[in-house]
């Protein structure tokens, strides 16, 4: 469904999605990245643990959540993709410092 445009191939970097190493072009943002590579789901609703992916691509709808670098509850539509970024599929919510150690 997705395709990159033959100028989008050059200055490209890698990242990491769920341990797997994804080439990706510099300045795409997480969410392009993703979904350039094949990836539709990049996080789980807390509620009922549906699948979902990136949707408006630019902040407003919440459903491309990852965590990136270990740092949950972020907005991959947002974040550029850097050259050794290490994201993950966010699990339901994001547990904030606080509770953890609780």
């Amino acid at each position: 469904m997705f395709r990159r445009a033959p100028d989008r191939t050059k200055n490209l970097v890698t990242f990491t999605f769920d341990g797997q190493p994804i080439r990706a072009a510099a300045g795409d943002s997480v969410a392009a990245a993703l979904l350039a590579a094949g990836i539709r789901v990049c996080r789980t609703t807390p509620v009922s643990g549906a699948a979902r992916g990136p949707y408006c691509m630019m902040g407003v709808c919440f459903e491309c959540l990852v965590r990136i670098d270990g740092v949950g509850n972020r907005q991959g539509c947002l974040v550029p993709v850097q050259d050794g970024m290490h994201v993950e599929t966010q699990q339901g919510s994001h547990i904030l410092p606080a509770e953890a150690t609780e």
